[in-house]
């Protein structure tokens, strides 16, 4: 996938979130939806609907491109669809919310635990696009473990202590190029374990 539609297809669905709630909701989504709230929530729940759309128009054009869908945004889409479900059938900005925390604390526990039994669960993930030594995949899995128990951390701090709209600011402006510098903070790793074919070290 073309580096620039890869960039629309992740980020998107939050784009979408954030212009959505900044302007206080759309009506057609409303009326479309039968979204209800309290006029304070409307915008977040409105958002929390066009999240929810967009999230499957990024699927689809990832699946019609590369005619697979990769294991972590499939399962982060799912739980935008659950947990965006709930928020809106129940008018509970929790969900939505919460739902980050939930996605990265699974990923950090499937891949910690998986340290734990001695396996690297990066490795049939990523497998096809890096070729590392199994001292590389186990310190790549490990760096990826933490690196979600923080942002489930930062979740957790950004909803709890501040307002709604600096949350979603958060998740665009802070919690996406935190990732996008964290994974090209792992390239000298990947550099420096790179195996050949036979799976030895260069």
């Amino acid at each position: 996938m073309p580096a620039l539609l890869r960039l629309a297809v992740e980020a998107g669905p939050l784009v979408v979130f954030f212009l959505v709630n900044g302007r206080g909701g759309l009506p057609e989504i409303r009326a479309l939806l039968a979204v209800a709230g309290t006029h304070a929530q409307q915008g977040l729940l409105d958002a929390t609907a066009a999240f929810m759309v967009a999230t499957l128009a990024a699927l689809a054009t990832g699946y019609t491109v590369e005619r697979r869908l990769p294991l972590l945004p499939l399962v982060s889409g799912l739980f935008v669809l659950v947990f965006g479900g709930l928020t809106l059938a129940l008018a509970d900005e929790l969900f939505i919310k919460l739902k980050p925390t939930i996605v990265n604390s699974l990923f950090a526990a499937a891949l910690l635990g998986g340290l734990a039994f001695g396996r690297s669960l990066l490795k049939p993930l990523l497998g096809a696009a890096f070729e590392l030594d199994d001292a590389g995949w186990r310190t790549l899995t490990l760096r990826w473990g933490l690196f979600f128990v923080v942002l489930a951390l930062l979740n957790e701090i950004v909803w709890r202590l501040f307002e709604t709209e600096t949350w979603i600011a958060f998740k665009l402006f802070g919690g996406m190029p935190l990732t996008i510098a964290f994974a090209l903070a792992q390239t000298p790793l990947l550099l420096r374990h790179r195996a050949d074919a036979g799976g030895e070290r260069r």
